[in-house]
């Protein structure tokens, strides 16, 4: 099966779960997300609104915020394409929808943080294997954006995946241009990878 066929698949199975369904593995993913130690000391985190089915973090978020963490929403860079700059993310921020239909803060307004300046970047995934091959929805952006981890990792966010347990696959080939994950985290379970 090509990454086009498999991310069609994962995506239809993951549209068929009820709201119910969803709601109880983002419960559980937040407990998950809780136990992660890449997340302990963590004060700057990124995160997504989810679209499409995707495992959704704001239980999460609940949670963090009573213990300090601030979040920050991904924003598409007007001056450096396929490039994502993060804003914080906050109850009565506005959003505007993206090009691709994403809510976000518009890029002129707030405060900005760079990529290097975040503690840890929680983002979704539409397939992943245990080896930390990962699959997205194919516009490579986390991949450019955090291509520095590559040649600084001790300057790089711990990058962590998010999805569904039934999203796990037997194996995904890995470009030379993935950034690596730290850990894959899902209803489920906390996948290290090595």
């Amino acid at each position: 099966m090509t990454r086009d066929e498999l991310r069609k698949q994962l995506r239809q199975r993951r549209g068929t779960l009820s709201p119910r369904e969803q709601e109880q593995a983002s419960a559980s993913l937040a407990l998950n997300l809780v136990k992660n130690r890449d997340l302990h000391r963590a004060r700057h985190i990124a995160i997504y609104l989810p679209n499409d089915g995707e495992i959704d973090p704001h239980p999460y978020m609940a949670m963090a915020r009573r213990k300090g963490v601030h979040f920050y929403l991904p924003v598409l860079h007007p001056i450096h394409p396929g490039k994502l700059v993060f804003s914080p993310y906050f109850d009565g921020v506005e959003l505007t929808a993206n090009r691709f239909g994403i809510p976000e803060p518009a890029f002129s307004k707030g405060l900005r943080r760079p990529a290097w300046a975040l503690d840890a970047v929680l983002f979704p995934l539409v397939g992943f294997d245990e080896n930390g091959g990962r699959l997205g929805m194919g516009g490579g952006f986390y991949d450019r954006t955090f291509a520095f981890s590559h040649r600084r990792p001790r300057l790089a966010p711990k990058l962590i995946g998010l999805a569904h347990d039934f999203q796990r696959v037997e194996q995904l080939p890995v470009e030379p241009w993935d950034v690596p994950l730290n850990s894959v985290v899902t209803d489920q379970r906390v996948y290290r990878v090595k």
